[in-house]
């Protein structure tokens, strides 16, 4: 996956999560939890963005790493969500499951650029 694709990938997995905050309930709980996970979803592709745009290898590393806490932040207020009973299972799956691959590429991009800067 190239860095263009990447982008596009991430910007489509922040407009996901605001369409899911905006499928909670009106609720005092719902609006906390949907604020977390809106502020760490969509800062996923935001910090992915930032890390494009990294002056050295150790600044990408760092700015790759707010992008993996933010994107697995993310999934863990989803969970809560379905586990609070706030929004069904099938509403969640498929967006946690673009979390859960996102995530992956991270840390594996985070692990690769590290190989390559000590060898």
């Amino acid at each position: 996956m190239n860095k263009l694709e990447l982008l596009k990938r991430t910007k489509t997995y922040a407009l996901r999560v605001i369409k899911a905050v905006q499928a909670l309930p009106r609720d005092d709980v719902s609006t906390t939890l949907g604020r977390q996970l809106l502020r760490a979803g969509t800062s996923v592709g935001a910090n992915y963005r930032a890390a494009c745009r990294a002056k050295s290898t150790a600044d990408f590393v760092n700015k790759l790493k707010i992008v993996e806490e933010e994107c697995d932040e993310s999934i863990y207020w989803m969970e809560l969500l379905i586990e609070a009973g706030l929004l069904p299972v099938r509403r969640l799956d498929a967006l946690m499951h673009e979390g859960d691959e996102l995530l992956s590429i991270f840390v594996a991009a985070i692990k690769t650029t590290r190989t390559v800067r000590v060898s």
